[in-house]
């Protein structure tokens, strides 16, 4: 099927639904990309994220997820912040959440501006679309350096000479024919900044991520208890992080979002460790109604808050950690204990 109406108009009219960046390419994913998730896989590199296994033909064949496809538009939204991602990592006495998660669910938000372009496009071209955000079995990033987003970086991550790191991705599949755009070239150079960052060690090598050491699957991920070699290097990272992405250099180039929904939201900015390790399961669905962190629920949230508070090495938290010894999640029991032991060999 042939489109009815320009490829630039398509393009153009994305803006009014509040993309910042749209791009083409071909249903097709690079031999290299199909290698490297199935070696990811197999090295059991993914740890509990056993979705991953899940539709593996579909995720490396997109003709197979659905077979008419025979374009695809991938998309950007930039959600630059205002401020330093890293700054929060100089207080003890707060958490630092990762940049994407301060705000509304982006879920939420480009869904509901996907569904309205995509009706958009059948309106004007008599097509078929499907609409994905990253839910569904998809290799977003290969896709989006194919169709020239930006490119891999070397923490697995997409860079954009735009917009920096700052990026949430979604796509549009269409059986309509539109030409595709230039593949971005890589342009990491000789820079090593995201891997040398890396808390834990999580980088294998430049383009490998083992994501069992990752701070950002350990803290949102990973279910039960945290290994305890990597407790003490996740510091106050409670939801996420942000290093390997906020020392990119091509961040110099990135702005602020436009959306103030992705805006870090008052009490998320420099949350108090203190006001987080008490909540309970209805206080923490009320504080994080609408957003990314709610998915993770209560028990796995507070579970994070407890290791940050024992890597403050702060006595002053002792007496508030003796109500979570006695908790009904046997990981939160767990991390208090090892919480008050951490503060008791090197309080200050």
């Amino acid at each position: 099927m042939h489109s009815l109406i320009s490829k630039s108009t398509i393009q153009k009219k994305s803006k009014e639904f509040g993309f910042d960046i749209i791009k083409i390419t071909d249903p097709k994913i690079h031999k290299k990309d199909q290698h490297y998730i199935k070696d990811f896989l197999e090295n059991d590199l993914h740890g509990d994220m056993d979705w991953l296994k899940k539709n593996l033909e579909r995720r490396v064949s997109p003709k197979k997820l659905w077979p008419d496809v025979k374009s695809i538009i991938v998309l950007g939204v930039n959600y630059g912040p205002n401020h330093d991602p890293m700054k929060n990592l100089e207080n003890e006495e707060i958490g630092n959440i990762s940049v994407y998660a301060r705000g509304n669910d982006y879920h939420d938000v480009i869904k509901k501006n996907l569904k309205k372009f995509g009706r958009w496009i059948v309106s004007q071209t008599n097509s078929e679309i499907k609409v994905f955000i990253d839910t569904a079995p998809i290799m977003e990033k290969p896709l989006a350096q194919k169709a020239g987003l930006g490119w891999q970086g070397k923490h697995t991550n997409l860079v954009s000479r735009d917009y920096g790191s700052w990026l949430f991705l979604a796509s549009i599949f269409t059986n309509l024919e539109l030409e595709s755009d230039k593949e971005e070239i890589n342009h990491c150079g000789n820079c090593n900044n995201c891997i040398e960052i890396c808390p834990t060690d999580a980088f294998t090598e430049p383009y490998k991520l083992d994501a069992r050491k990752c701070i950002s699957y350990l803290t949102i991920e990973h279910k039960g208890i945290i290994p305890s070699h990597l407790r003490s290097k996740i510091g106050n990272r409670i939801y996420g992080c942000d290093d390997c992405l906020a020392v990119c250099p091509w961040n110099k180039f990135a702005v602020k979002a436009s959306d103030v929904r992705y805006s870090a939201k008052d009490d998320l900015v420099a949350p108090s460790l203190k006001d987080l390790m008490s909540l309970t399961d209805t206080t923490f669905r009320e504080k994080f109604s609408g957003s990314p962190i709610k998915r993770i629920g209560r028990d796995r949230f507070v579970r994070n808050v407890i290791y940050a508070i024992g890597n403050s090495m702060d006595s002053n938290y002792i007496p508030m950690l003796e109500p979570l010894l006695l908790d009904n999640d046997p990981t939160i029991v767990e991390a208090a204990t090892w919480a008050q032991e951490q503060i008791f060999n090197g309080k200050r």
